[in-house]
């Protein structure tokens, strides 16, 4: 006779159940959210500036290296756990979540994959203790045709000459270190773009206009120009030609890290959102009694967990190293738009205070629009979703 099998020891956890550390780790940011980056919240927004003292608190958390190895003085964790700070963070301010996102799920993790053994000694423990990074891809013809580059990179000896202007790069005016796409050979098309590593201080680097944005207002958005700029051959980032394939394996990770931005956003704004219901007394009674909010409050919160489920699915199929194009391509989807239909009933029932800048989810909802356009808007991300359902 087989030994009796215990169902529940069994079975798999639920996406949704964090191990020890993960929940130690996710308490941590939590508390850090509400203590350091709550009170600063609004006069970010209203400053459009990342405070320099909390980007320093970031890094003394341990939130800017999560997955980079122990030995280069990171905290040797996992993508999920980057995924776990970008929503805590997110639940407080998006802003301050991509800001980590950026430097985690793009900068970080491209160099993991794709630098050499002595490019990573250099890099990793500054970008684990005290330089932000900043990952330039777009350009003004080039958005969601991303490889539509016309910034050149001309070889010149043991160097190349990179010319060019990008724009809409997150973390542009406070970082130290550059990922720059570029063509080395325009008539190779995208297999002639590569990657750069670049140093702020490089002759012929600038950064330029501020963008004025809608929403996640103290995140930099910026142009970053290129005059000339001399880039050492050993500080190409893979291979010449394969930057492509450099951005699209990083951008598919950055998509998870939009989606639980995405998330903690819309858990922050649904969280201000019940606190006001049990308070807020029309006609004698507290709002959150009447059916009506009670059943728009359930939908949101269905909403929320859904995108929830689809993020960790998304994110713990890439610690497993397994598939995820197609996940990652609908949590972002689903998140970002969950969370613009979240924020929206947030100010809703907040009535005429949701409209001003004294209630949090003012803001909150002008910080969900970005999730829908950057990394990949909607649409690219139905694209990814439906040619690998019709090439199965």
């Amino acid at each position: 006779m087989p030994e009796p099998v215990d169902a529940a020891a069994a079975a798999p956890s639920p996406l949704s159940t964090l191990t020890d550390d993960e929940r130690l780790f996710r308490d941590s940011v939590r508390e850090f959210a509400g203590d350091r980056v709550a009170p600063l919240v609004r006069a970010m927004d209203e400053q459009q500036a990342l405070d320099r003292d909390l980007l320093r608190a970031l890094f003394e958390l341990g939130v800017m290296g999560i997955e980079v190895p122990e030995v280069h003085g990171g905290a040797g964790g996992t993508f999920f756990h980057s995924v776990l700070a970008i929503e805590e963070l997110s639940r407080v301010d998006p802003a301050v979540g991509v800001v980590v996102d950026v430097h985690n799920t793009l900068v970080i993790n491209a160099i993991l994959r794709w630098a050499t053994p002595a490019q990573q000694a250099a890099l990793l423990p500054r970008l684990a203790s005290t330089s932000l990074g900043s990952y330039a891809l777009s350009e003004p013809e080039a958005g969601s045709d991303a490889f539509a580059l016309t910034t050149r990179a001309e070889r010149d000896g043991d160097a190349y000459l990179l010319r060019g202007r990008k724009v809409w790069i997150t973390n542009a005016r406070e970082a130290d270190v550059f990922i720059v796409f570029a063509t080395i050979d325009p008539s190779a098309g995208y297999r002639g773009i590569t990657a750069f590593l670049v140093e702020r201080g490089a002759a012929g680097f600038s950064v330029g206009r501020k963008e004025e944005k809608l929403g996640i207002r103290a995140s930099s958005t910026c142009e970053v120009l290129f005059d000339g700029v001399r880039v050492d051959a050993s500080a190409v980032l893979g291979e010449p030609g394969r930057g492509y394939k450099v951005a699209i394996e990083t951008l598919n990770e950055g998509r998870i890290g939009i989606g639980a931005q995405m998330v903690g956003l819309a858990q922050g704004a649904l969280d201000h959102a019940i606190a006001y219901v049990k308070t807020r007394r029309q006609f004698g009674k507290a709002i959150a009694d009447f059916q009506g909010v009670q059943f728009q409050i359930a939908r949101a919160a269905t909403d929320l967990e859904a995108a929830r489920l689809l993020v960790y699915n998304a994110a713990r199929l890439r610690d497993a190293r397994r598939p995820f194009l197609r996940e990652a391509a609908m949590c972002k989807l689903y998140a970002s738009e969950a969370a613009e239909r979240v924020t929206s009933l947030a100010v809703q029932l907040h009535g005429g205070n949701g409209y001003t800048r004294d209630y949090p989810v003012e803001k909150l909802y002008r910080d969900a629009k970005i999730g829908q356009i950057y990394e990949g808007t909607s649409n690219m991300q139905l694209q990814t979703i439906a040619k690998t359902l019709l090439a199965d």
